[in-house]
């Protein structure tokens, strides 16, 4: 537990520092943490980082996430690395005689955009216009219904969740963890009203909430199909970068796509 607690406050240090500091800074760490996930979800896989339809499905990371502010005009278009990445995975399974097969061109083509695209809103979140209070919002939300989730969960759950994916998680605890991130986001409303309203600021905890928990059981049930516990080791005592991120991956993109930040 020590050493969890240490590597979560460094960790988390680190992070928020990158996050607040913003640019090349933030976006270096989240580039970074897409590779070394990817990576992850390829050796959970059974696949080897140097075979070319991985290192297609890197390059697809790299540029799904990769921000575009800086290079405006210049990268391919999201639909065009979606394209040229199917069409390099589909090759792949023909040039190699099948050696490469569909089902791992799939679950590779699969993982780079469930990935990539993760990052892409975290980065996005940050290059808006009050991007560090939007980040923060569902950064705080997302630890929020986790946390609570946790400890109501531990002191009056009583009914299984989904025990066949995540044995310890209950629906009381889910509840607990929806209703303190909806008061942490109502927090960030009373903190700036003139940029987020009390209707917009519960929705946007509520959805982060329900998402993130989505999230993290997307996660276990992976895990669990695939019989590991963690999908690495980078951050002792709590695992690798897709075992921190789980909600992360799906709370950016669905808050974007609902349109409830500004900007």
């Amino acid at each position: 537990m020590g050493q969890r607690i240490v590597t979560g406050v460094v960790a988390g240090a680190i992070f928020i520092g990158l996050l607040v500091a913003g640019g090349w800074y933030y976006n270096s760490l989240l580039l970074i943490m897409a590779l070394i996930g990817y990576w992850e979800f390829a050796r959970l896989n059974g696949q080897a980082w140097t075979r070319p339809d991985v290192l297609f499905g890197f390059a697809a990371v790299l540029l799904i996430a990769l921000p575009g502010l800086p290079f405006e005009g210049k990268l391919p278009s999201f639909e065009a690395v979606v394209w040229l990445l199917l069409f390099a995975l589909l090759a792949a399974t023909v040039i190699s005689k099948n050696r490469i097969q569909l089902e791992n061109a799939g679950v590779l083509f699969l993982g780079a955009v469930y990935i990539g695209m993760g990052f892409h809103y975290m980065a996005a979140t940050r290059e808006l216009e009050q991007g560090v209070f939007w980040s923060a919002l569902l950064f705080a939300c997302i630890w929020a219904s986790d946390a609570g989730a946790y400890f109501v969960g531990k002191a009056i759950g009583r009914t299984k969740l989904w025990p066949s994916i995540s044995p310890n998680k209950t629906v009381e605890g889910a509840i607990g963890g929806l209703a303190i991130a909806v008061g942490i986001a109502l927090v960030f409303a009373y903190a700036q009203p003139e940029w987020l309203g009390y209707g917009r600021a519960a929705l946007i905890g509520l959805t982060a909430a329900i998402a993130g928990q989505l999230g993290d059981l997307i996660q276990s049930a992976y895990k669990r199909f695939r019989g590991v516990k963690d999908s690495g080791g980078l951050l002792p005592g709590h695992g690798g970068v897709l075992d921190r991120t789980d909600s992360w991956l799906i709370v950016f993109p669905f808050v974007h796509l609902l349109g409830l930040l500004a900007g």
